[in-house]
């Protein structure tokens, strides 16, 4: 039940599921783009591997810019590109608390590596 104004009455609605009120509390108090930042950087972490040598982390327009501290592991990541981006687009679909619209395309359209 849900109070309406109106009427000043209580009125029956149907009912809505966890997963959908919190999409709907994430869209109304405007936490989807700190959010969606945050399951990148965790996205990132977990699927390059390269956690404790990533600096810093910008997601810019579908571009993913990494700052990387060993040019060892930057190198090596390099040449792996094309997998991470395929990969981290895979990880961050299965994520339910990522907002994006994927019919417009993936989230990680490129890496740029520094």
């Amino acid at each position: 039940m849900a109070y309406d104004p109106r009427t000043n009455r209580m009125r029956r609605q149907d009912a809505v599921g966890m997963d959908e009120l919190v999409k709907e509390f994430i869209r109304e108090m405007r936490l989807s783009a700190g959010l969606n930042r945050q399951r990148i950087d965790e996205a990132w972490a977990k699927v390059s591997g390269a956690g404790m040598y990533t600096l810093d982390i910008r997601y810019d327009k579908g571009v993913l810019y990494c700052t990387i501290n060993s040019s060892m592991v930057r190198n090596q990541l390099y040449f792996q590109k094309d997998i991470l981006v395929q990969t981290l687009n895979e990880e961050l679909q299965k994520d339910e608390l990522l907002t994006w619209d994927w019919a417009s395309g993936p989230c990680v359209k490129s890496l740029v590596l520094r």
